[in-house]
């Protein structure tokens, strides 16, 4: 028992142990002594205390089953697993590497109380990763390898640079105190200078990339980007996907149209870069993207602006865009029960490692998975999860009070295909207004056959809604799902309701009649 306490977690064995006990009389002595065992440290010097011959039998059992029960344990442990995720993983750099090894340190030396672990991923290095990395291992340590207060906080000061300092405060160019025309229906005295106190926050949201940045990139997990950034504020100092498209929408009830576009610019040079828009523009985030939301933007910012060289700039990226979520692991072909076959999107990261934002609070949330397999599989769940924008919710688990049974891989969600739908409409939309005719078409016919699947595949005409879909499986090999019924997800969430944004699902009629 003693050894089962000193690995990393308590033994199931030791808990039936405990639960083996309190079967027995509560008034006997044994019991009494034997209560003792509750706190794993006194246990060896209680044993002489509570074996009375009176009781030898019961206590002989009792161990002979545990001992028993522990091999059987020790033998299961040591039977290699079976890898049950198999996607891709994109590998992060040498500088996240070293800063996740630098978050645990200070974990372990400040303790969890106001601890964040995304503060030492941000950070940048003073000199090259390789002088940084030496004078971190050549740090003074305990005989369990933790290092102390003052020499962490000495090799912070000497080798790294806040987190504050990688973004600098820019003015934003189009920013007035009152634009012309600024929410024009509100009257209410109270009310508007309520409005355009909110809308003066953007000065103080407004940043820019600083030149070290663009000078070293190799020291900073910050990602360079060519035009000024709105960024959320707090803890989050760097642009967010899914984030900027409200941004973008604050911004255009400003009039800022420069700024907005500008953020367009950003995403749109982070496609070309890595092929989809990051979930933020950190070297730790290019393992997953984020709800795709960019044609959505140029739309916008272009119906306000008429902006054509906007468009031009956009179009390749979005068609890319839209290759990444609409290719490889993003797409699952499913059968319906009239036999013919959709194409649909699920959200996957390509990551089966603890987050590097958060790689002390997973590691510690996956403590008690009994292997490694298991382990990557809920890693890869997290990220996946994080990628829909929904971080965390009881959407995707199998059971809503454990947070390890995510399985968002497993399901086909309906908000992601409905704004892969939105893309399809808009990229149309987009390239008939430059004069390419042909892609107009063809996303055209695209966006029908989605709203075809989403209403094969989501809807659920008793419920009124589109409900998310799992899959049953091998959800990473399979060919073909076949649909059915009892894998609709029943529960109701505000997922279910974002088909209504895109007018075509409110109208009744088939999406050709409605562009004609």
């Amino acid at each position: 028992i003693k050894a089962t306490y000193s690995n990393s977690r308590p033994s199931l064995t030791v808990v039936f142990f405990f639960s083996y006990i309190d079967q027995i009389t509560l008034s006997s002595p044994l019991v009494k002594r034997m209560q003792t065992l509750r706190n794993p440290h006194p246990i060896m010097s209680s044993l002489p205390l509570f074996i009375n011959p009176k009781y030898l039998p019961v206590v002989f059992s009792v161990l002979l089953f545990t001992v028993t029960a522990m091999s059987i344990t020790t033998a299961q442990a040591s039977q290699p697993c079976v890898p049950t995720d198999s996607g891709p993983v994109i590998p992060t750099t040498p500088l996240v590497n070293f800063l996740e090894r630098l978050q645990e340190t200070a974990l372990n030396t400040f303790g969890p109380r106001g601890f964040d672990p995304k503060l030492y991923v941000d950070v940048s290095l003073k000199v090259n990763l390789s002088t940084t990395r030496e004078a971190f291992n050549n740090l003074p340590r305990t005989k369990n390898g933790s290092v102390s207060d003052n020499e962490l906080n000495r090799f912070i000061e000497e080798y790294l640079n806040g987190v504050d300092e990688d973004l600098v405060y820019v003015e934003p160019v189009d920013f007035v105190a009152e634009p012309d025309g600024f929410l024009p229906k509100v009257e209410n005295r109270e009310v508007r200078a309520w409005a355009l106190e909110v809308h003066s926050l953007w000065k103080n949201l407004s940043r820019k990339v600083s030149d070290r940045v663009l000078q070293r990139p190799e020291l900073h997990t910050l990602l360079p980007l060519p035009k000024p950034v709105i960024i959320p504020g707090s803890r989050f100092r760097e642009v967010y996907y899914w984030d900027s498209y409200w941004v973008i929408r604050g911004l255009l009830a400003s009039k800022m149209y420069e700024t907005a576009k500008g953020i367009v610019t950003n995403l749109v040079a982070l496609i070309d870069e890595f092929g989809y828009v990051l979930n933020g523009a950190r070297a730790y985030y290019t393992n997953r993207s984020q709800p795709p939301l960019l044609s959505s933007m140029v739309v916008d910012i272009y119906k306000r602006t008429g902006d054509m060289n906007l468009i031009k700039m956009s179009l390749p990226a979005l068609l890319k865009e839209h290759k990444f979520w609409n290719s490889g692991i993003h797409k699952v072909t499913i059968q319906d029960s009239q036999g013919s076959t959709h194409t649909l999107s699920r959200y996957y990261a390509m990551w089966n490692e603890p987050r590097p934002e958060s790689s002390t609070i997973d590691k510690e949330t996956a403590f008690n998975l009994s292997n490694n397999c298991e382990k990557q599989q809920f890693y890869r769940e997290l990220a996946s999860v994080a990628e829909s924008g929904w971080d965390f919710s009881t959407r995707w688990m199998r059971d809503a009070s454990d947070l390890t049974t995510l399985a968002a891989t497993s399901i086909i969600p309906v908000d992601l295909n409905a704004f892969i739908l939105k893309m399809e409409l808009d990229i149309s939309f987009l390239a008939n207004a430059i004069g390419e005719n042909n892609t107009a078409v063809h996303f055209m016919e695209a966006a029908g056959a989605r709203q075809e699947a989403m209403n094969s595949v989501f809807w659920n005409a008793e419920m009124g809604q589109w409900l998310d879909y799992w899959l049953k499986g091998n959800t990473t090999c399979k060919d073909v799902f076949k649909w059915e019924a009892c894998n609709q997800n029943h529960n109701v969430f505000a997922s279910n309701f974002i088909p209504l944004w895109i007018q075509l699902f409110n109208s009744g009629l088939p999406l050709l009649k409605i562009t004609m």
